[in-house]
C-alpha cells in the first residue's frame, strides 16, 4: 500500500508552474501592447507669448519759427577814458569842481598860480608892439628912399621873433587853466588848492560813457553769421538790459585764440551803465524751425549723441539726434525733429528705438 501511494503522487501535475507561465505571458503581452498601441502624448506646455507693450506718456509738439541767436560774453568800455596831465609845474591856486562831477567840454577843472605867466605875457606883448613899430618905420623909410631893404628885412625878422614869443606866452598862460577836453564824468581828482605839482603830473581822469562800447570775441565758426549793423541785446551783470548795434568786427584773428575782436555800441546818455561791467550779448542771426521741449526729455544715445525719443504712427519708438539752438530758463529750443511729433514725456528711459509701445496722452485724456 505505501508503494502504490507514492506512484500516484508522481503522476499528479504541480499547479505553481502554470501560475509562473501565466505571469510571464501576461508581462510579454503588456510590453507588446505598449509598442503596438503607444499611449497618447501629453499636451505640449503652453509657450509664453511676446510681452505686452510698455505704456508711455506722449505729448504732441509742433515746430515753430524761432530766431537763431549768437551769444557771447563781453565787457563794457567807455567811449573815451583820458588822464589829464599838468602842462606846467607850479602851485595850484583853485580847484573849480569836485570829483564825480559831470562836465561839459571846456569846463574849468582847476587853475594854477598864473602871476608869473601873466607877467611873461605882458612883456611878450610889449616886445611884439615894439618890434612891429620898428618894422613899420623901416618900411616907411624905404618908401621915402632913405631906408634900405636890409633894414626892412631885419625889422621883419625881429617882428617874427616877437610874435613867436607872444604866442608862447599866451599858450603858457592858457596852461595855467586845466579844462575838460570833452564832455564826461570826472572820475578822479586827487589834488587840492595850494599843492605844488610837477609838469606832466596826472591831475584828473575824465571818462565819457556815451556811447558805451561792449567788446567781445567772435569764434571763427560764427564769423559768417555776423555783420556790422545787426541789432544786439545786452544783459549786464548788474541786471540792466539795453539794446545796441554791432558796429565793428576785426578782419584779422588773434594768433593766440583764433578769435576776432568785435564791438557793440549802445546809447548811455545818463551814464547808468559803468565801464568795466560784464555783459551777455545776444545777436539774432537767422530764423529756423525748432521745437520747444523740457531739458528732461533730452537723452544720450549709445554713441554719445544728444537725442529725443518719439512715437511714430505705428506706435514704435523713434530716436532723433537733435541740437540745442537756444536755451531758456524754462526749456530749450532744438532742431532735428520732424515738423510734428509725439514726444515721449514719461517712460523714455525704459524704451529703445524700434520698441512697440502703448502711448497715452500726457494729460491722461
Amino acid at each position: 500500500m505505501p508503494e502504490h501511494e507514492v506512484i500516484v503522487s508522481r503522476n499528479r501535475r504541480d499547479p505553481s508552474g502554470w501560475i509562473a507561465s501565466g505571469l510571464v505571458v501576461a508581462l510579454v503581452l503588456w510590453m507588446a501592447s505598449a509598442v503596438v498601441f503607444p499611449p497618447p502624448e501629453p499636451e505640449e506646455a503652453a509657450r509664453p507669448g511676446p510681452p505686452p507693450p510698455l505704456t508711455v506718456a506722449v505729448q504732441p509738439s509742433h515746430a515753430e519759427t524761432v530766431p537763431q541767436v549768437f551769444v557771447a560774453e563781453g565787457v563794457s568800455h567807455p567811449r573815451r577814458d583820458t588822464e589829464l596831465q599838468a602842462e606846467m609845474g607850479g602851485q595850484i591856486a583853485e580847484v573849480a569842481v569836485e570829483k564825480g562831477a559831470v562836465l561839459d567840454t571846456d569846463t574849468v577843472i582847476l587853475r594854477f598860480d598864473a602871476r608869473e605867466r601873466a607877467a611873461q605875457l605882458r612883456r611878450a606883448a610889449e616886445e611884439e608892439a615894439r618890434a612891429r613899430r620898428a618894422y613899420d618905420q623901416a618900411r616907411a623909410l624905404l618908401e621915402r628912399g632913405v631906408g634900405t631893404v636890409d633894414q626892412v628885412v631885419s625889422a621883419r625878422s625881429g617882428l617874427a621873433a616877437a610874435e613867436a614869443q607872444l604866442a608862447t606866452a599866451e599858450r603858457g598862460l592858457e596852461d595855467t587853466v586845466l579844462r575838460a577836453p570833452f564832455a564826461g564824468r570826472l572820475d578822479a581828482l586827487d589834488v587840492a588848492a595850494g599843492e605844488f605839482v610837477q609838469s606832466g603830473a596826472v591831475l584828473a581822469r575824465l571818462v565819457d560813457l556815451d556811447p558805451l562800447t561792449v567788446r567781445f570775441r567772435v569764434p571763427q565758426q560764427a564769423l559768417a553769421q555776423l555783420r556790422p549793423g545787426q541789432a544786439a541785446e545786452l544783459r549786464f551783470i548788474t541786471g540792466e538790459t539795453r539794446t545796441g548795434v554791432l558796429h565793428f568786427i576785426a578782419s584779422v584773428a588773434d594768433p593766440q585764440t583764433r578769435t576776432f575782436a568785435a564791438e557793440v555800441r549802445m546809447d548811455n546818455p545818463d551814464g547808468a551803465i559803468a565801464g568795466g561791467v560784464s555783459a551777455q550779448l545776444r545777436i539774432p542771426t537767422d530764423m529756423q524751425q525748432a521745437h520747444f521741449v523740457s531739458p528732461a526729455l533730452l537723452a544720450l544715445s549709445e554713441t554719445g549723441a544728444l537725442v529725443v525719443r518719439t512715437v511714430d504712427d505705428d506706435d514704435r519708438v523713434a530716436e532723433h539726434a537733435v541740437e540745442i539752438v537756444q536755451a531758456r530758463t524754462d526749456g530749450v529750443w532744438i532742431t532735428g525733429l520732424p515738423e510734428t511729433v509725439r514726444l515721449i514725456t514719461r517712460g523714455q528711459g525704459f524704451v529703445r528705438e524700434g520698441d512697440r509701445v502703448r502711448p497715452v496722452p500726457e494729460d491722461g485724456r
